[in-house]
């Protein structure tokens, strides 16, 4: 049994601000750990100016080997420390993004999950698809610096009371300098906060618009639009790059004021100090030591700075996160949940009077194939229907009485948009890890795909790409068959599920589905004569209702049903 991961919490989605805030209380002691390696690091190359000022005015020059060798002993023990303090630096730093950004990750993909259509109805795909990639990144990035900022503000402080124990104008004016500093940048953000959010919001559009002409590209060529179609997505390229540009350009301007400020900040103290040395006010080590401090300071400031920009550039990206973790389901959950009923169940839509009944393979054939999403979707309650459980001991509750999350555990709708994602084939067909090699190839056999294990030496170990390209048509639709029979719903409702496999594989899949879930409620909605005639029981619906029931063969002397089943020609394995 594979080992989950630790469950991301309970968010505060209520603004971007406070879904940043939420999340440094979650990550608080590897922030806190971070900021104290590197206030370390800082202290010790400030320690080292420090050290080589009272060097110079102890005397060094008229003492002997051993003063130089003590000063040099001081001076080398806070480098060596320095030096340790990077590699843990860069691994808290490293440790603080992954931490940041997996943890926002598992929440907008749980999310996503329960959502289900709800969220593709409410956000366009290339928003749900930039907050998957560039935004998760930049609050990760605001995590991996956001140590910095701590550190910085103890640089400060540790100089500014060096600064005051040797001159106190000096060190005061040190004190105000930075803060002025880092508050003449402010100015600055508001552009760089309205460009990023510019173009933020058009990268999402362009990848939306991508999506839509991958989805839709067999349809542009065969009506001859992929030219036009595709000179619009250049034409908006082209304003996603302009807003990029325009972003860097405030960036840039940043940037240069990032190395502006800390420059003047360096010399003025250079020059003031130097005034101050001529006139003995200081000494010649003191002013060593702070054109020492000037570098500290100038790093500080300019981390000061960087935090800002990465705020801003943060809470754009947090904003987006928390518009996905904030939408509701379409379909509420109920005020107070009702108990589900005991035992195995049998499920009934009142609006259709289509029944699956415990123990036994039903089949569904609807008249009008429009008339298939409704039912199914009332059946699973991916719509409000009234649909209704009924347990062994004939309580009956409706399925919007019950809570999504034990609907969704104890009904399954298996349709053919359900997608293969890349990884192992064990771990594709069996995502807890819960079922036997023996469960996992018997059920492959029920779903007549002992050739997908065949076609690799790894059999179950076999590595597949994204959707299962490697595959044709029919045996992704087989394991996508197979993975549905190993989750072992109590109702399961299969819909077309061999409407792209060969005739061969398709009575097979006829013949072993028959016995496969000898307790449990099964649905096949289909038109396939093979299918229906492995059935227990068949459903006819027309306009909506059930109209006619028996088995399949019975419904044949009907020429409706026989014009509904036989019309439509069973297709050849697609590739």
């Amino acid at each position: 049994m594979r080992v989950l991961p630790e469950p991301p919490g309970t968010p505060d989605h209520r603004s971007a601000n406070r879904y940043l805030l939420w999340l440094a209380r979650k990550e608080w002691r590897s922030l806190l750990w971070a900021s104290l390696i590197t206030s370390v690091y800082f202290l010790c190359t400030i320690l080292v100016s420090y050290l080589l000022g009272a060097a110079l005015d102890s005397g060094l020059a008229d003492g002997g080997l051993g003063t130089l060798l003590y000063w040099s002993g001081l001076i080398t023990l806070c480098a060596l420390l320095a030096a340790a303090m990077v590699p843990l630096y860069e691994r808290s730093s490293a440790f603080n993004w992954y931490s940041a950004a997996y943890r926002t990750i598992q929440l907008v993909t749980r999310r996503s999950s329960r959502l289900g259509p709800t969220l593709t109805r409410r956000l366009p795909t290339g928003e749900v698809v930039a907050v998957g990639t560039d935004d998760i990144d930049r609050v990760g990035t605001f995590y991996e610096r956001s140590d910095l900022m701590i550190s910085s503000v103890v640089s400060v402080l540790a100089v500014g009371f060096l600064m005051l124990a040797s001159h106190l104008t000096f060190g005061l004016i040190v004190l105000v300098a930075v803060p002025l500093i880092v508050v003449g940048m402010v100015p600055l953000l508001r552009p760089l906060n309205r460009r990023t959010r510019t173009h933020r919001d058009r990268q999402a559009d362009l990848t939306t618009r991508a999506t839509d002409l991958v989805a839709g590209l067999r349809v542009l060529r065969g009506v001859g639009g992929e030219r036009s179609v595709g000179d619009r997505y250049q034409a908006e390229s082209q304003r996603v790059r302009a807003a990029g540009v325009r972003v860097g350009w405030m960036d840039a301007a940043l940037e240069a004021v990032r190395t502006l400020y800390p420059g003047l900040l360096l010399v003025g103290i250079v020059w003031y100090g130097a005034r101050l040395a001529l006139v003995g006010e200081i000494t010649v080590g003191q002013l060593v030591a702070f054109y020492g401090y000037t570098g500290s300071l100038a790093a500080a400031v300019r981390f000061f700075m960087r935090f800002a920009s990465d705020l801003v550039t943060a809470r754009v990206a947090a904003a987006r996160v928390v518009r996905v973790l904030a939408l509701e389901h379409d379909l509420p959950e109920p005020a107070v949940p009702a108990q589900p009923p005991a035992g195995t169940y049998d499920l009934h839509d009142p609006t259709s009077g289509v029944s699956l009944t415990r123990g036994r393979l039903t089949g569904v054939v609807c008249a009008d194939q429009a008339d298939v999403a409704p039912l199914v979707q009332r059946l699973g309650r991916y719509r409000d229907g009234g649909a209704e459980l009924t347990g062994a001991d004939s309580r009956r509750v409706a399925l919007r009485d019950l809570p999504l999350a034990e609907v969704r555990r104890r009904v399954l709708v298996a349709g053919n948009d359900a997608h293969l994602f890349s990884g192992r084939l064990r771990e594709e067909l069996d995502p807890d890890g819960s079922a036997t090699d023996e469960h996992l190839t018997a059920m492959v056999r029920t779903a007549a795909a002992e050739d997908v294990l065949a076609q690799s030496p790894e059999g179950l170990d076999a590595e597949l790409t994204e959707r299962g390209r490697e595959y044709s048509g029919g045996q992704q639709q087989r394991l996508r068959l197979a993975r549905a029979l190993l989750r072992d719903p109590d109702v399961l409702i299969l819909v077309e599920p061999t409407s792209a496999v060969d005739a061969h594989s398709e009575a097979a899949v006829a013949e072993r589905l028959a016995g496969a879930r000898p307790d449990r409620a099964t649905g096949v909605v289909t038109t396939s004569p093979l299918l229906l005639d492995r059935t227990d029981h068949v459903q006819f619906v027309v306009r909506g209702r059930v109209v006619a029931e028996g088995t399949h063969r019975d419904l044949l002397r009907t020429d409706a049903y026989a014009a509904t089943v036989l019309r439509t020609p069973v297709e050849e394995e697609k590739v």
